[in-house]
């Protein structure tokens, strides 16, 4: 049956190299065939590797059938989790599903593909960040090799971190749905609270970073990349006003909501620099987004340093760490009032 598997890797332009690279396999159908091969093993130490479960009569059946499987490592390369992508038609199956998190695989520290792209992402400094794992494979495929995938997960500060460990600078590759794209500004955001630098680009007439690889090479992906990646701030803008119109109500809702994650940017110079271009985006006076900018940071400093935002927007929840406005790195903001400004004083000094 495994032909089923070879076949579908084939129309989705999947080379055998390229599924050896990541050591994509299958999962046949039948309910013991991986756990015939574990009998040895007690039903704790199988539950924990999620690969096989035990029905309510106890007996023992595999997680895994009949599903293209896809070998999630580690930063070193160590195999410590499973995705498997159905070859069933049907609608009520899961078309994907992981492994359960374990002691080796945290889905919140754990970035597909990070263990090929890392020396990649060192040298181009630089991170493609895909959503799916076809994605990632077929960029590796064309040539790409600095990609890795938050595998449908929202993005979470650990997946940033360990980006942050190869390089400063990330660029998001999109296939142009604008309601997904909204759904993920605040897992952006949390990159900008890291001090990340973040582009976006969203390929043309419906590709995704998939379909768009497959029909295009290394280097014309590249440069596709290169002339369209905009800041995300500047993106995010433009997206926004196209909109809200000439709509002043959802304007000035837009204009808060810009200014909240500009609020985010550790480094105040980056921080002005982007409220001057937003200024000349939006026709809003700068004097008007510096004010808003220290309301936001005040917002935050009540909310108190490391302490959690939640939000929802999109549908998608995400929790995101106040930054903390006042440290070594940050000029205090001139409107902040005497009494916050003395407080820090005397917290510096004491540091």
């Amino acid at each position: 049956k495994s032909e089923r598997a070879i076949e579908y890797l084939k129309k989705r332009g999947l080379t055998g190299q390229i599924a050896k690279t990541f050591q994509l396999g299958y999962a046949p159908e039948g309910w013991q065939n991986l756990e015939s091969v574990f009998k040895k093993y007690d039903d704790e130490a199988l539950n924990i590797a999620g690969l096989v479960l035990k029905n309510d009569q106890g007996k023992r059946y595999d997680r895994f059938r009949d599903r293209i499987m896809f070998p999630i490592h580690n930063v070193s390369g160590k195999v410590i989790a499973f995705g498997g992508r159905t070859l069933k038609a049907e609608k009520d199956i899961a078309k994907y599903f992981n492994s359960p998190e374990s002691d080796l695989y945290h889905k919140s520290n754990t970035l597909y593909g990070l263990h090929l792209a890392k020396n990649a992402m060192v040298k181009e400094d630089n991170c493609f960040l895909v959503e799916g794992y076809t994605d990632v494979i077929a960029l590796h495929q064309a040539g790409v090799e600095n990609v890795v995938a938050s595998s449908g997960t929202s993005l979470t500060e650990g997946q940033i971190r360990l980006i942050r460990r190869f390089t400063q600078n990330i660029t998001i590759l999109y296939d142009g749905d604008k309601a997904g794209i909204k759904a993920s500004f605040r897992g952006i955001d949390m990159i900008l609270k890291e001090g990340l630098n973040v582009r976006v680009a969203t390929f043309p007439d419906g590709d995704d970073p998939d379909s768009y690889s497959r029909k295009h090479s290394s280097e014309e992906i590249q440069l596709y990349v290169k002339e369209n990646a905009k800041d995300f701030i500047r993106y995010k803008t433009a997206l926004l006003l196209e909109e809200v119109g000439n709509d002043p109500i959802k304007k000035a809702g837009l204009i808060r909501g810009i200014v909240d994650s500009i609020a985010l940017i550790p480094d105040a110079i980056k921080r002005s620099v982007f409220v001057q271009d937003c200024s000349q985006i939006m026709g809003i006076g700068e004097s008007v987004l510096f004010l808003e900018l220290n309301k936001s940071l005040q917002e935050n400093l009540k909310k108190g340093p490391g302490k959690p935002v939640s939000s929802e927007e999109g549908g998608v929840h995400t929790t995101v760490e106040a930054p903390t406005p006042f440290d070594e790195t940050i000029p205090i903001p001139d409107a902040l009032s005497a009494e916050a400004q003395e407080r820090d004083f005397l917290r510096i000094l004491l540091m």
